[in-house]
């Protein structure tokens, strides 16, 4: 990040979202084929939360674009046998329902392959219906493998630098299916951005901008499986689906990435028989969406066992955990996540301003090197932002903190206290 970039964005307490306006109305989004320098991205596209699609280019030197792929530009099923054989991976059926979501088996690697070869002999149909490789952990499962590099794009990635440090998930997945397979209507985890890269194939993108699935809900509240279904028609069921705009139609051909912003609800299919790697991120361009995620997350947990309040003393925390058991996190977890983060960057400025080589060896990733020391300062701002509205959330006060990993109120000054002091060291540099 450059220094225009972070004086832009350092005194805003909200993100500016523009409008979304000119992407139904166009149907268009921008189509990146040439240089273009982080800062410009940021500011174009993370910052307004507007979708993009980078070209081949930015994926040729790929390990996986050349030993995944045939000349013909199909899926090297006897190089990803050589690979994987044996490896269990997680198989969906698109052609069967389980709530809104399809579900799910663990297969061994060479039990999909042999599925998909004979599924494409078929002429793309099998009685099992249409297998679907998908939300694989192929990166934690095999981390020598390196066949990708993330983009410096997606590089301010919080969310699987959490996870990294912990040691435990995290939110980088392969994708392999055949033509016909699809992903049903949804947005990503946590409200989080995504970017999908195809390694082969051609996938068709339905995005809809936030705010416009509300219009897409039932009478009873719940957003459709598939939003081409006749039954959207039903007015009686679906009553607001005229109010809504048309979806935001992108072909993705092989080679190319296309970035998902925050809260745009999206239904995936694949043209072709296809290999794709996705990425879930979170950065301080979004951590406010996520943060109000997280809260209507609780608010609805609320609002299902209301009547149990009075009878239970301690209803509250109860709703934290079924919060987390149906989102995956809860409040405490989330300030844990916001510490590991500021901690990070705390220590890559710390260490910036001392010139210690050895702090740099101890505490500094490639990635904040990369990104720079402005980038950190604007990071812990957003941090700060962010733990400051969870010290006035009622329901964060209701937390047993001595239960947290750290203190909200001594990490706010700790990160004030680091931002002044490089400020007064003249840290920053114009890149």
């Amino acid at each position: 990040m450059d220094r225009d970039a972070y004086h832009n964005c350092s005194s805003l307490v909200k993100m500016p979202r523009q409008s979304y306006e000119q992407f139904w109305s166009s149907h268009f989004v921008d189509y990146i084929d040439k240089e273009l320098s982080y800062s410009k991205f940021f500011k174009k596209y993370l910052l307004p939360n507007h979708p993009c699609m980078f070209s081949r280019r930015f994926t040729e030197d790929w390990k996986c674009r050349k030993q995944w792929v045939t000349e013909e530009g199909k899926p090297n099923f006897q190089k990803l046998l050589q690979e994987f054989e044996e490896t269990p991976v997680p198989v969906a059926n698109c052609n069967a329902k389980e709530y809104n979501a399809n579900p799910k088996q663990v297969m061994p690697f060479k039990e999909f392959i042999h599925y998909w070869k004979e599924y494409i002999q078929n002429g793309h149909s099998s009685p099992k219906g249409c297998l679907y490789l998908k939300d694989w952990h192929m990166s934690r499962d095999f981390p020598d493998h390196n066949v990708y590099t993330t983009p410096i794009f997606f590089s301010s990635d919080w969310l699987n630098e959490y996870w990294d440090t912990l040691e435990v998930d995290d939110y980088r997945f392969v994708y392999m299916g055949p033509k016909g397979s699809w992903t049903p209507f949804h947005a990503d985890v946590f409200c989080s951005y995504s970017w999908s890269a195809n390694i082969c194939g051609r996938k068709k993108w339905l995005l809809y901008p936030p705010g416009q699935e509300d219009f897409l809900r039932d009478t009873h509240g719940n957003l459709p499986y598939d939003v081409t279904s006749a039954e959207l028609q039903d007015r009686g069921l679906f009553p607001q689906l005229e109010e809504a705009c048309q979806p935001l139609e992108i072909i993705q051909e092989a080679g190319e990435i296309i970035f998902v912003p925050s809260g745009w609800h999206h239904q995936v299919y694949n043209l072709e028989d296809t290999i794709s790697i996705n990425h879930n991120w979170l950065n301080g361009c979004n951590i406010d969406i996520m943060w109000q995620f997280l809260q209507n997350e609780l608010s609805s947990v609320h609002k299902e066992i209301e009547e149990w309040r009075n009878t239970m003393d301690s209803w509250h925390q109860h709703c934290q955990v079924i919060m987390k058991a149906c989102s995956g996190i809860d409040y405490s977890e989330f300030a844990s996540f916001l510490k590991i983060v500021a901690e990070n960057r705390m220590a890559f400025l710390n260490a910036c301003s001392s010139g210690d080589s050895s702090d740099y060896s101890r505490h500094l990733s490639e990635t904040l090197t990369t990104l720079g020391p402005y980038h950190s300062a604007f990071d812990l701002q957003r941090v700060a932002h962010i733990i400051e509205c969870l010290l006035c959330n009622e329901d964060f006060k209701l937390l047993d903190h001595s239960m947290l990993t750290f203190q909200p109120e001594t990490m706010l000054q700790q990160i004030r206290d680091t931002i002044q002091s490089t400020r007064g060291q003249h840290l920053f540099y114009q890149e």
